[in-house]
């Protein structure tokens, strides 16, 4: 496990020897980055955010922020599938869940969350997945999920459902990634981020002892609120930042290289290209500046720490959009091509707007938030 002063130097280390070099490969395969999440397991960085008396880091949101930037800008499936893994563990530190959190600390375990479901699709706060118990005492979950990050590939799952037994919109358990019942329902073959196995999952009387409840009865949603859904927020921007930092990069690169040979001038020395240079370079400057602001709101207290937890991943998914838009314009041709790193960022870039919660679905909590207005419900 890496002290919290050397982590970033572990992670580099991953990076440069295990992630970027495959990057590509997983990107034109789909192949989900077992071995790049090996050895993160393999140098603490998985169990990162584990609390200390489950063996782990301890760290907080601001190092599990980077983390995912640095993943962000090399390979976005990776990215992803460890901004999973964190949010899933807040859920599991959140609820004590000591067996898994140990494991997790020992390298050997990853988790994810499974809330996303075919018939309420992204409107995870209202699974429709249900609960009940057998003669036994021990509970069967029948669901049909329409994307989990991970999906077979998971040693466990967050796993939503409708109440047992209490009032209450949802239930979250820990469920195991070999229970019996426990299916995936196709492969993934996505536009971007395609080594991150987002596929449907189908659980049909799938059993867990009552243990495997996190938290109470019926109080899923306001813990998974409360606790998951900042890390996964705040990390999902911090990959669309690492995104953009990669675009700035890749960009200055072609820009300097590449020859205008009738004009004896690089594109460098052309003054649109550089124009479309610098606000690329900006809005990356923007978007890492917001993440940074939201976990200085989320770690003192502030009075717009939630606001700007809802504002991050939407603001920070729409600018690399934009900005891979526009890295594309600058690059011309060259990347347009499969070959290169600007077309991979552009595809991956498409993701951060329909990931639960979309962009949609967040601006709509923002309003509601500005205006006073609880976030879910009927406001009629």
């Amino acid at each position: 496990m890496p002290s919290p002063e050397r982590y970033r130097d572990a992670l580099a280390r991953v990076i440069e020897e295990v992630v970027a070099p495959a990057a590509g490969e997983v990107d034109a395969t789909g192949e989900f980055p077992r071995r790049q999440l090996d050895a993160l397991a393999a140098a603490g960085l998985l169990a990162l955010t584990v609390p200390t008396e489950f063996g782990g880091g301890g760290a907080g949101l601001r190092e599990a922020s980077y983390v995912v930037r640095e993943l962000g800008a090399v390979c976005g499936s990776t990215a992803m599938v460890v901004t999973m893994h964190y949010s899933a563990t807040a859920a599991l530190a959140a609820g004590g869940v000591k067996d898994a959190l140990t494991e997790i600390a020992a390298g050997r375990h990853l988790s994810t969350l499974a809330f996303s479901e075919s018939g309420s699709r992204s409107h995870f706060w209202a699974p429709l997945g249900t609960a009940t118990a057998d003669a036994s005492g021990d509970v069967r979950l029948n669901a049909s999920k329409s994307w989990v990050t991970s999906a077979g590939q998971a040693d466990s799952y967050v796993w939503s459902s409708r109440p047992l037994a209490a009032d209450g919109p949802m239930t979250l358990w820990l469920v195991s990634g070999d229970a019996d019942g426990l299916t995936v329902v196709g492969a993934f073959d996505g536009l971007g981020l395609r080594g991150n196995a987002s596929a449907p999952m189908s659980a049909v009387n799938v059993r867990v002892p009552r243990s495997a409840l996190i938290g109470e009865d019926g109080a899923g949603l306001d813990l998974a609120l409360a606790a998951v859904l900042p890390v996964f927020l705040i990390c999902s921007a911090s990959m669309s930042a690492g995104l953009m930092r990669r675009l700035a990069e890749e960009t200055a690169a072609h820009l300097q290289r590449t020859q205008l040979q009738h004009l004896g001038q690089s594109l460098a020395q052309q003054v649109q290209p550089r124009a479309q240079l610098a606000r690329l370079h900006i809005a990356a400057d923007q978007a890492w500046a917001l993440v940074e602001d939201t976990l200085n709101a989320v770690e003192t207290g502030r009075a717009d720490a939630q606001l700007l937890v809802l504002e991050v991943k939407a603001a920070a998914g729409e600018a690399a959009a934009d900005a891979a838009d526009l890295a594309l314009r600058a690059c011309g041709g060259a990347a347009f091509r499969k070959e290169s790193p600007v077309e991979r960022l552009f595809r991956d870039s498409r993701a951060a707007r329909v990931m639960a919660p979309t962009t949609d679905a967040l601006q709509d909590f923002i309003g509601r938030a500005l205006c006073g207005l609880p976030l879910l419900g009927d406001v009629t």
